[in-house]
């Protein structure tokens, strides 16, 4: 059975109807939606190879057999708990529901994730990364001016790329220097953000008109063609910047957002500050980041102390 094989209308019905639940019932983004969608797509039809064509056919022997399918895929084990998450999520709501008398995830057991801490960089390459942006900004090329702001400004305030893609000209007050930010679960915050973007968005407002079509609305961050910026092209020009530093494993926009985390911490912002301007549910997930600064205060101990 193919991932293009259709579901049974008793399997595929309550996914329909767990994925309207999540979108607007708890306000869910397009993107988690798809996410959910893949997830339990994976399981169902799993199920359904084994002969299950109803919800109610679906039992833990099945979710089980699902499992060590994804694992002899060699699927990552944050992946597998995240799969995990999204069925125990999908059969606790179709218990809620009525759906189900008994949930048959509850004995389900996930492999737990690996505990990693993600790639930053030092303050030194963090200068240069955002000095070469502002030199390719020289030339006035409206794309080089885009990319110089939307770096600065990730840098800035940690937000997420997707976030950053999200923004409209009317979020950013220059005059306060913040940008209000709508994050996950349709969140608002308030971020704080410093001089040296504030010039760098200054300068884009100012190229900005050199990219606008009748599709550029009153988004932010432009694109080549004139509509809103996507994540995929952020994604892009972050990288290649990244990777042409030479000395460091940090790729992607998310890279900035650990390094505006780990550098608060390190200069002494509080946690719950940090997790606000992060954006984050949990102060656990915010958490992550102490261990990197503790792991950065050790590598400078180890290199500097003549007893270390």
């Amino acid at each position: 059975m193919t991932d293009a094989t259709p579901l049974s209308p008793g399997l595929r019905e309550p996914l329909e109807g767990f994925l309207r639940h999540i979108a607007l019932g708890r306000g869910r983004s397009e993107h988690t939606v798809r996410a959910y969608e893949g997830d339990l797509s994976s399981m169902l039809r799993s199920a359904q190879q084994d002969g299950a064509s109803d919800l109610v056919d679906i039992d833990l022997a099945r979710l089980r057999r699902w499992l060590g399918r994804q694992s002899e895929a060699k699927l990552a084990r944050a992946t597998l708990a995240r799969r995990t998450a999204a069925v125990r999520s999908f059969m606790a709501w179709a218990v809620r529901e009525g759906r189900l008398e008994v949930d048959p995830s509850l004995r389900l057991a996930s492999p737990k994730r690996q505990s990693s801490l993600p790639d930053v960089l030092h303050q030194e390459q963090t200068r240069r990364l955002l000095d070469c942006f502002a030199q390719a900004a020289e030339s006035g090329d409206p794309v080089a001016v885009r990319d110089w702001a939307l770096a600065e400004l990730l840098y800035a305030t940690g937000i997420r790329v997707s976030e950053l893609v999200g923004l409209e000209i009317d979020d950013v007050d220059l005059y306060a220097r913040t940008v209000r930010v709508l994050g996950k679960g349709n969140k608002q915050r308030t971020v704080p953000f410093g001089v040296p973007a504030a010039n760098a968005v200054v300068r884009w407002l100012g190229a900005r008109s050199a990219l606008v079509t009748q599709d550029s609305g009153s988004a932010l961050f432009l694109g080549r063609r004139g509509g809103r910026l996507g994540q995929r092209q952020a994604r892009e020009t972050i990288d290649a910047a990244l990777k042409s530093l030479g000395d460091t494993a940090a790729s992607g926009p998310h890279a900035l957002r650990h390094t505006a985390a780990t550098h608060l911490l390190d200069g002494g912002a509080d946690l719950r500050s940090v997790q606000e301007l992060l954006g984050h549910s949990s102060l656990a997930t915010t958490q992550l980041y102490t261990h990197v600064s503790v792991e950065r205060l050790r590598s400078s101990y180890i290199q500097a102390h003549p007893r270390a």
